[in-house]
């Protein structure tokens, strides 16, 4: 079945342009086109539409929707207007909106958006997972990545992926990815960006996995802007119910921006005979200035020998903090599955690696009922 479409917007001029718009897109049809709202509410439902795009630009764009969603209670309705907010978009979508869209569109910005939002919507209340380590190669890009694709497999929700290692990022060389867009050309459009512009820079991995790569040469660095960044991260909150971002080690305006927009930041060291440990606590300290860090800083520690309760216990002892979960050293697989263009936790299901990664999904998923302290 096609889409019937009411459209609502205040402005002639605008109206006639989106009408044109709609009319030429394959699988659209406008059945009806109002300048007032008082007037579709009035007359529209005779047209039996399955779309509605209402601008909401100027108006008491809540109560709006809650008028419509009333009269039309089956009806997908996607909202217009000049520009995106993150925190205007939530309100919208509490309200019974689907999704938002900037005005003017095109054709193909039109059924992306209906393609991303008439049957699930924005997101509104994702969880947004920060992984930073106190020093290099700590596994975390493998971590990231496996979660991702975990994460995925059993919630069935969209997972987003932004390689925010701005220099040495290789989230791209991970999934073998040849990005036509990158981070640093979604923080040069980012002010002109929403939801749907946005998901065309990321990268599809699976149905439901996708990553904004990182940049594509180190000194493509000085391109990315921490306000672009942040803008980024809130658009990109709204597409996905888990946003995980991969920071570069060590701080910086970069991890400090991330960390700080998301729900809990990951630590992550790889237990290599060393400082580790002390690098952690170090790290830790940092976190302390937030008066809740101790609900929203989790550590993970990988090639962990033996992983087991016993070590994950003495290296939270000696760290003098929670240790939320524990990798053990799989090298060989990780490499096996790379070098394959699959997942490690894709390979062997019952491996310990694998095990380990399901472990954190289930604490992930679960962060609100049973917490991230029980193993």
């Amino acid at each position: 079945m096609g889409f019937r479409v009411l459209l609502v917007e205040p402005d002639r001029l605008m109206l006639e342009q989106l009408s044109m718009t709609i009319s030429k897109t394959p699988g659209f049809e406008l059945v009806a086109r109002y300048q007032a709202a008082s007037d579709a509410l009035g007359q529209g439902t005779v047209f039996k539409p399955n779309i509605i795009l209402l601008g909401v630009d100027g108006q008491k764009a809540p109560e709006l929707i809650r008028d419509f969603r009333r009269l039309y209670p089956d009806v997908s309705i996607i909202c217009m207007g000049e520009q995106w907010s993150a925190d205007s978009a939530a309100h919208l979508v509490q309200a019974g909106a689907r999704g938002y869209i900037i005005k003017p569109f095109t054709s193909d910005e039109l059924k992306n958006a209906v393609e991303a939002f008439a049957k699930s919507g924005m997101v509104v209340g994702g969880e947004t997972y920060t992984f930073f380590s106190p020093k290099g190669k700590s596994g975390k890009t493998t971590l990231i990545a496996n979660l991702a694709m975990e994460l995925a497999r059993r919630s069935g929700a969209k997972v987003g992926i932004i390689d925010a290692d701005l220099q040495f990022g290789d989230m791209a060389v991970f999934f073998s990815l040849s990005p036509t867009s990158t981070i640093v050309e979604a923080v040069r459009d980012a002010e002109f960006l929403s939801p749907v512009t946005l998901a065309s820079y990321f990268m599809p991995v699976t149905e439901n996995v996708h990553v904004l790569c990182g940049t594509r040469a180190p000194n493509l660095i000085d391109r990315v802007s921490i306000a672009g960044l942040e803008r980024i991260i809130r658009i990109a909150q709204s597409l996905y119910q888990y946003l995980l971002i991969d920071v570069p080690p060590a701080f910086n305006p970069t991890s400090i921006a991330a960390s700080e927009l998301s729900t809990t930041t990951i630590l992550v060291a790889m237990i290599n005979g060393g400082y580790e440990i002390e690098h952690m606590r170090e790290a830790l300290e940092i976190f302390k200035d937030w008066p809740d860090y101790e609900d929203r800083v989790k550590t993970v520690f990988t090639r962990v020998t033996p992983c087991d309760r016993a070590s994950q216990e003495e290296i939270g002892r000696a760290l003098g903090f929670p240790v939320a979960g524990i990798i053990p050293n799989a090298y060989e697989e990780v490499s096996t599955a790379a070098d394959s263009g699959r997942m490690a936790v894709d390979i062997e299901r019952s491996s310990p690696f694998a095990q380990s990664v399901s472990k954190l999904v289930s604490k992930i998923m679960g962060r609100h009922s049973s917490g991230w302290r029980s193993v």
